[in-house]
């Protein structure tokens, strides 16, 4: 699932390559992606980019009349750069299919992909990107230069929820989906199943540390990383994500999968949990 690091560079991306340009046109593949019948994205031909920007997990595109091309990549969306390129990088083959097609007056073309069994992109064309639901309802920004320890201490404090649960939360905290809040949780040394609630002074000071560093140290690291590179230098980058059966970097133990809601995390039991193995399947 794409998560706030590599969202932020694939806008950043495209908005240095494509703001000015004008939109000649707009396939939909898939008609299931339009959320905003009435306004579908196809409305937007003639029409240049003045910029983009994300929120928590969305991609939204500026457009030049004041509207707004909001993508929500769902738990398998991406984008890439038209046929060319993405034969150029290898990428064609075991590609997922295109969903929703933007060509622009220079010939780019940004081809917004899921790789799932059930479409999970989504579009919508509004005035304002918080007419959009999902993003009208996301929390503050880990990212954000504004983010404060209040905001935080606001939304984690006195939670009865376990802290992997409300770091995911999107409510709660934009942006930090699974593999990132493994990463949070295991810099941090806490277990993913103790209740926000529970957690100490100190236990919070690292959390919050471990949250903003962790977010921020991210996007640093993705930044000016081809977009279909992104992917790979996220997994590439996790300590313990995805990692079950290596060992953990900090102290050797070995790193150990987690069932966590409807997927799997991985933790370190030295690191995290006092050396003691978590029931795979955990309640939240």
């Amino acid at each position: 699932m794409p998560e706030s690091p590599e969202v932020q560079a694939l806008v950043e991306d495209l908005g240095t390559r494509l703001t000015g340009r004008e939109i000649i046109g707009v396939d939909v593949v898939e008609f299931r992606v339009v959320k905003t019948r009435s306004r579908p994205p196809t409305s937007l031909r003639g029409q240049r980019l003045r910029g983009a920007e994300r929120h928590g997990k969305h991609v939204d595109l500026l457009i030049d009349d004041g509207q707004h091309l909001v993508v929500s990549l769902g738990r398998h969306g991406w984008a890439r750069y038209g046929t060319a390129e993405a034969e150029a990088s290898g990428a064609v083959g075991a590609a997922p299919p295109t969903l929703l097609a933007l060509t622009f007056d220079d010939g780019s073309v940004v081809e917004f992909t899921d790789a799932g069994d059930w479409v999970s992109l989504g579009s919508w064309v509004v005035d304002e990107s918080s007419d959009v639901p999902a993003v009208a309802k996301l929390g503050p920004d880990p990212a954000a230069p504004e983010f404060t320890r209040a905001d935080f201490d606001r939304v984690v404090i006195g939670r009865r929820k376990q802290v992997k649960a409300v770091l995911q939360e999107q409510e709660s905290l934009a942006g930090i989906g699974n593999a990132y809040s493994d990463e949070i949780l295991h810099v941090a040394k806490l277990s993913p199943v103790a209740h926000a609630a529970s957690l100490s002074p100190a236990e919070l000071d690292r959390l919050f540390d471990a949250t903003v560093g962790t977010i921020t140290g991210a996007i640093e690291r993705q930044r000016a990383t081809p977009i279909d590179q992104l992917k790979a230098a996220k997994v590439a980058s996790m300590r313990v994500h995805g990692r079950a059966g290596g060992a953990c970097p900090v102290c050797g133990d070995e790193v150990r999968d987690f069932s966590f809601a409807s997927t799997t995390a991985q933790y370190c039991p030295t690191c995290q949990a006092g050396g003691a193995r978590l029931p795979l399947r955990g309640v939240e």
